[in-house]
């Protein structure tokens, strides 16, 4: 990406006046990070160019594109925020400093109910930078997935670190966003640097699978294609298949990939809501239902703001066969989150609120203005219990330490065994009992956000067979079923080396 490309694909969306405004940020950053070079031995300026041309394919305002450019400028160069407020203004300036206080508070991300001082000073720090302008962390996302897409000049401890960070704080905090497509994005990427070889694994599997497939899909959609047209419905329809670690961590929940019924689907695109439950009505009377699998997303949306009506039915064919239906607006929102937002002037919609010209906020944004309030009380100095927060970036997820104050991300629900293999196999191998906050524990405890979690280990202890009973993680459950095999006492092979190994027999058999 050089400076003539990201002209001519921004030229697309913005007027002359902001052309001339970011051609001017570009030969900013151009000068500024003159003779820089990255791991790849590119010159550094192409880096802050691929981050604003990714904002700019998700839609953002100029102001995110301009502060994209220069969102390294003050950390990296000479550069001051009185240099960039004076040559771009305070908007722009207030989110480069943002998207340089949460890269300087990573650790603060994770936690919300720390005692820990330090990590309160970097929580405050972000909560005020993303609070004030939730810009802040898209353009931070932009950057984190730039990186990724670049982390093989990277040495391989390099690799897992950014990896793992990814994968247990930005891919959750893009969900949270509803930003589908970017969350994705970053879990592949993520997932093939931490387990190469079950990525392999799994993609190959996806591969073999999606030929014959796509056939028998094929004559679905054409036949959904011609009943949705002769009932005057307007409609696009595509196919979407699930992600390799999606599947993944689908296949810790379902015997084999035979029983994963949604790894391809179709999505039908159409104008306005009545026609979602017109085209669900269409299908249901040409497929048997399974109405277990029934979900109205849209009259009840995702606690993120997701919209779709979802449907899996069997065709006469016994082919079983998944149905995304959503309308236009809930596609793009569906796809890039509150990065669409700013392409439908959400934003605006938030500060009408705020100024008391809308009296209702939009469920799926009220965390945003939780959030912008508790930030404005910091900003002037009050006194926050960051503890006592009900403002959920990160979803269903906790976080608990260790003795020495490291940070861990475990799903609500975990118990101290997840925790002790997400530190190391070892730890959770030889794990013979736990301290939570300084008090024993029996193993089926359930941990809780904030919790100080110390492993008792004793040489002799040895994994069994119980324990699958108390972990909940794919990780934890992968090298306690992996531990269990080697000491005989199962045979079983790992999930994605099973689905290899039965479809080899039987392409062997045919």
């Amino acid at each position: 990406m050089n400076k003539r490309d990201l002209l001519s694909l921004a030229k697309v969306s913005y007027d002359s006046d902001q052309l001339a405004e970011l051609e001017s940020a570009i030969d900013f950053a151009s000068d500024k990070h003159k003779g820089q070079k990255r791991k790849s031995g590119e010159p550094y300026i192409s880096h802050p160019l691929e981050v604003a041309a990714i904002l700019c394919e998700w839609g953002m305002d100029i102001d995110s594109l301009i502060a994209g450019v220069l969102h390294d400028t003050v950390e990296d160069t000479d550069a001051t925020l009185t240099d960039i407020e004076n040559l771009f203004g305070r908007d722009v300036a207030f989110l480069v400093d943002g998207v340089t206080k949460v890269s300087k508070a990573r650790a603060g991300m994770r936690d919300i109910s720390s005692y820990l001082p330090e990590t309160k000073d970097n929580l405050t720090k972000l909560l005020i930078a993303i609070g004030q302008d939730i810009r802040v962390i898209i353009i931070k996302l932009a950057d984190r997935l730039h990186n990724m897409r670049t982390l093989q000049y990277q040495p391989r401890d390099r690799q897992i670190k950014i990896s793992r960070e990814t994968l247990e704080v930005f891919a959750p905090l893009a969900d949270r966003l509803n930003m589908g497509r970017v969350r994705v994005q970053l879990e592949e990427l993520s997932f093939s640097y931490l387990y190469p070889k079950e990525f392999k694994q799994l993609s190959k599997s996806i591969r073999d699978r999606l030929g014959k497939s796509h056939r028998k899909l094929a004559t679905v959609r054409q036949s959904l294609s011609q009943e949705l047209a002769k009932q005057g419905v307007e409609f696009e329809i595509d196919g979407r298949i699930k992600s390799v670690y999606s599947l993944y961590k689908k296949l810790h929940k379902v015997d084999s990939i035979d029983d994963v019924f949604d790894l391809i689907a179709l999505r039908i695109i159409v104008p306005d809501i009545a026609s979602c439950y017109r085209s669900l009505s269409i299908i249901h009377g040409m497929y048997d239902p399974m109405f277990d699998r029934i979900k109205d997303y849209v009259a009840v949306p995702k606690a993120n703001g997701y919209q779709s009506l979802h449907t899996t039915v069997m065709t006469k064919q016994d082919q079983i066969v998944e149905f995304q239906i959503r309308t236009t607006q809930m596609h793009e929102y569906a796809e890039r989150g509150l990065a669409a937002s700013f392409h439908y002037n959400e934003q605006k919609l938030t500060d009408a609120y705020r100024t008391g010209q809308l009296q209702v906020m939009p469920a799926n944004l009220q965390w945003i203005t939780d959030l912008q309030a508790v930030a404005a009380r910091l900003s002037h100095g009050e006194e926050v219990d960051l503890r006592s927060l009900k403002i959920d970036l990160f979803g269903d997820r906790i976080f608990v330490y260790s003795p020495k104050g490291d940070i861990y991300d475990l799903p609500v629900g975990a118990y101290p065994l997840d925790f002790a293999y997400r530190v190391h196999s070892d730890l959770g191998a030889t794990a013979y009992g736990f301290k939570i906050n300084g008090k024993m524990v029996n193993f089926e405890h359930q941990l809780n956000d904030g919790d100080v979690v110390e492993v008792i280990t004793k040489r002799s202890a040895k994994p069994n067979q119980d324990w699958q009973r108390w972990i909940v993680t794919p990780h934890a459950k992968s090298k306690l079923r992996m531990q269990l095999k080697q000491m005989g006492i199962i045979k079983s092979l790992s999930q994605s080396a099973a689905i290899v190994r039965d479809k080899a027999l039987r392409k062997n058999n045919k």
